[in-house]
């Protein structure tokens, strides 16, 4: 008896289990593109990150136009001993604020490593513009002195003096996406595209929840809310120095005559087919929401990732 009702407890929890999965046909009314027959391969189903108002506060951002640097960190309550400042430490700014005034402290950027992770990267932030970092959010709470005294209500990374101060503008959250069955192999559509040329931190390899800068923004119509695609062609493969060692690898068989060649290396004298790496599928490899624009740039976050994100990886808009 005590076997047959736990039997019976064990197939409701199962039946209520298999009710809850998420299964290719439970998102709605999504109609298989022509021509395809989705899997959970070639149609993932993913869940999207939804970014909070730390992740809008501490984004950064790339501009054309250049900061002035006469509102800035002067130093802190414990000047010259502590020159690192975080939540809830009292620093002062040099300029003229409000009293009662929110201010957003910014870090102009370089790359002191200026290492180039795809040809023509520093070629093309150059002409992005220059990238800053949002280090935290502050609150001017007295305005007697000559400088201005203020308390950090949050910060992303420690506050430090030269550190430009800017009038602080709340942006609002996207709109929560639901779950979406991801076309992975979906073919080029036309749609605004662009590239991932940075990323905070200077990261090359990235994941979910990390923050990217790209080429395209308010001027081709993007809007903060808005979703791209991010996908990686194997041609970008061939071109790395690394990853196009892989190519050259033999992939046959000792028994088979004509080995297959990728392109023109030495395997071509076989005789056997050569693989040409443009025509292969384009791989989807993860979503990115718009969280800010500039007329020439877009700063996003990586909602998820199905494998790393490179930079230089290449953004279409996705309508989804």
């Amino acid at each position: 008896m005590k076997k047959t009702v736990l039997l019976l407890i064990l197939g409701v929890a199962v039946s209520g289990f298999a009710q809850q999965a998420i299964t290719p046909g439970s998102l709605g009314d999504q109609q298989a593109p022509e021509g395809t027959q989705p899997t959970n391969k070639t149609f993932p189903i993913v869940r999207i990150t939804t970014p909070n108002r730390v992740d809008l506060a501490c984004a950064g951002f790339v501009s054309k136009q250049l900061l002035p640097n006469v509102s800035y960190v002067a130093g802190g309550l414990d000047t010259p001993t502590t020159t690192k400042y975080a939540n809830g430490d009292v620093i002062y700014l040099v300029g003229k604020y409000e009293l009662g005034q929110e201010y957003q402290i910014v870090r102009e950027l370089r790359d002191p490593n200026r290492f180039e992770f795809f040809e023509g990267q520093l070629s093309m932030l150059k002409a992005m513009g220059q990238q800053y970092s949002d280090v935290g959010v502050v609150k001017v709470v007295d305005v007697r002195s000559k400088d201005a005294i203020a308390q950090v209500e949050f910060a992303c990374e420690h506050i430090v003096p030269g550190d430009i101060a800017i009038k602080y503008e709340k942006k609002e959250l996207a709109p929560f996406h639901p779950p979406m069955q991801f076309d992975r192999f979906l073919p080029a559509s036309g749609k605004t595209s662009g590239k991932i040329v940075i990323a905070r931190d200077f990261d090359g390899y990235l994941g979910t929840g990390r923050k990217v800068y790209m080429n395209v923004g308010s001027n081709q119509g993007i809007k903060a809310g808005e979703y791209f695609r991010a996908f990686r062609p194997y041609s970008a493969d061939l071109r790395d120095p690394v990853d196009s060692l892989s190519f050259k690898a033999s992939a046959s068989e000792d028994t088979q005559r004509r080995p297959a060649a990728v392109e023109a290396n030495w395997l071509t004298s076989t005789g056997g087919p050569v693989i040409h790496v443009r025509d292969l599928p384009r791989r989807a490899v993860g979503e990115i929401l718009v969280l800010s624009t500039t007329p020439t740039t877009s700063t996003g976050m990586i909602v998820f990732a199905l494998e790393d994100i490179h930079l230089g990886d290449s953004v279409e808009l996705d309508m989804n």
